[in-house]
């Protein structure tokens, strides 16, 4: 009886989400132009709504919001009862999360102070139409350059901002998570370990992940390695591009996402990920970001220079990325006013960053999202968007392919909770992985003082983005989407210290370590995570 009324409240509230998204307008108005039609017989009404709808792609365009909904609301995805990490975080983890939280909100609010700069301003209409002249070379006019920015922010010089917090200081959190309630040999399947993350959260062992992805096995050909230039086209790529163009044609998420489990070919990766994430651009939507550049027109944020000074820290001094400067603009700035990113905090432990209106501080009645979209961007936040520039001419259609992977994935890599995927699971998993299976390198260089966390926290929080080269980024982000799971980097983080074990094996300190394991760019993903998963 429980799991009947279940059921209805899962189906129930997949009909209440649906109403009120745009496609059920959308699909109202479709309705409409078929009952308008003088072929349409009274008595026949409701058939031939319905074969109109389907005929002109309804059928299809419905099951693609479904799966769009089930994607991004994890509430929605479990025909019975929830799992525990969705229903309630351990409570030790949301107090981090809390004072994490606090602590970021204290950096932003320091800057402010020290550099006697607002949060927010409006700009004046002079510098407003500069703005709008300049948005496609922000790169080259930016916050150091003279169009308003100097006078306006009291002469604060884009060298003078300084990143909120970087990947190490996330980690130092983390490291410091304790359950004052838990004791290793009071709870069984769980060790004392060596790492350095003493959370007790189960994660997957080899065979777990060994099933989960069976389709990268050994004996399954791959996008990545079996189209390689030096491999004859007839022995796998011809026959994967043409299977592709069917799925292709289909325009359905899901079957979209199982053909990319074995990577996507080059030349369809952008239609394909599209597909997946269902993302369908139009007029509202392109409507909608307009009014993002305007906004951001309208009104400076503190946060736009720390998305400029981020830029220029990572992509702009990145050979694969300075090229895309002013694409990271257009998409970042307009982020960080993107109301719609808040629907992500309704499945993540995290909570949107208050401010409060001048001379009303803590009134809650007086308290705003800041930035609207709730995050506060970090060092090496631009990173996240870098890799996808090589996918997308236009930058709405980058935009919105952003926009989905970020409240998708990409947040679970910056805030603190007990889901699998979250950074403190897979840093978890990576640690339980490595000493599993590579015990005699992980004692190693935990004996010298190099936690190999350490090394790989950097990767895994900026998903390998900026480590790898470009396209194994891409390889690498195709089975994230396709088995919508992050636990993949926490594998190919272990799989490359078990490729460098032999050089790693002779240091004997935690820099000669980083040295060993500083350029990644020469490695080709798809074999180290067929190796380190499947090889005996």
């Amino acid at each position: 009886m429980g799991d009947s009324n279940y059921s209805k409240a899962y189906i129930q509230t997949l009909i209440d989400e649906l109403k009120t998204s745009k496609i059920y307008t959308d699909l109202q108005c479709a309705a409409q132009v078929e009952i308008a039609k003088p072929t349409l017989r009274l008595s026949e009404l409701k058939k031939g709504v319905l074969n109109g709808l389907v005929n002109s792609g309804w059928d299809r365009k419905l099951r693609n919001a479904i799966y769009r909904f089930l994607q991004t609301h994890p509430k929605l995805q479990f025909p019975s009862p929830p799992p525990e990490h969705l229903k309630e975080p351990l409570v030790f983890l949301r107090k981090a999360q809390q004072a994490w939280e606090k602590r970021i909100l204290k950096s932003l609010n320091s800057m402010c102070t020290d550099l006697n700069i607002p949060l927010a301003r409006k700009r004046p209409e002079k510098e407003q139409k500069e703005w709008a002249q300049k948005w496609t070379e922000l790169g080259i006019d930016g916050p150091d350059a003279d169009f308003g920015w100097e006078a306006c922010q009291g002469c604060a010089y884009l060298s003078q901002f300084r990143p909120v917090y970087a990947p190490k200081d996330f980690l130092e959190v983390i490291i410091g998570l304790q359950n004052p309630n838990y004791h290793g040999s009071d709870t069984p399947g769980f060790y004392h370990l060596w790492g350095i993350v003493q959370v007790p959260l189960k994660v997957k062992d080899i065979d777990e992940l060994r099933l989960q992805y069976s389709d990268m096995s050994i004996n399954q050909c791959q996008s990545g390695i079996d189209d390689a230039q030096d491999i004859p086209s007839e022995l796998f790529e011809q026959e994967r591009v043409k299977l592709g163009k069917k799925v292709i044609n289909t325009n359905h998420g899901p079957l979209a996402q199982e053909f990319s489990k074995k990577g996507c070919p080059t030349s369809m990766r952008a239609t394909l990920w599209c597909q997946i994430l269902a993302v369908e651009l139009d007029e509202i939507d392109i409507l909608y970001y307009e009014q993002l550049k305007t906004n951001v027109l309208q009104h400076d944020l503190l946060v736009d220079s720390l998305l400029y000074k981020d830029v220029k820290l990572t992509a702009t001094n990145d050979d694969q990325y300075f090229v895309f400067e002013d694409f990271l603009y257009q998409v970042l700035l307009p982020f960080s006013r993107d109301t719609y990113v808040l629907n992500h905090f309704d499945y993540n432990s995290a909570s949107p960053p208050k401010s409060y209106i001048r001379g009303r501080l803590g009134m809650d009645e007086f308290a705003v999202n800041y930035p609207p979209n709730g995050v506060i961007p970090f060092h090496g936040f631009a990173m996240y968007v870098a890799p996808m520039c090589f996918l997308y001419k236009e930058t709405i259609t980058l935009y919105y392919v952003f926009r989905e992977m970020y409240v998708r994935y990409f947040f679970r890599l910056h805030s603190i909770s007990s889901h699998p995927q979250g950074i403190v699971g897979l840093s978890l998993l990576f640690e339980s992985l490595l000493q599993t299976h590579e015990s005699d390198l992980f004692f190693h260089l935990k004996s010298v003082g190099c936690q190999p966390l350490k090394v790989a926290f950097k990767w895994l929080v900026r998903a390998f983005s900026g480590y790898l080269s470009s396209d194994q980024v891409l390889l690498l982000w195709d089975r994230v989407l396709a088995y919508n799971s992050l636990e993949i980097l926490a594998v190919l983080a272990v799989a490359i210290f078990s490729f460098r074990k032999t050089n790693l094996m002779k240091v004997q300190s935690y820099n000669a370590a980083e040295a060993v394991l500083a350029d990644l760019t020469t490695l080709q993903v798809i074999p180290l995570i067929q190796l380190s998963l499947f090889s005996k």
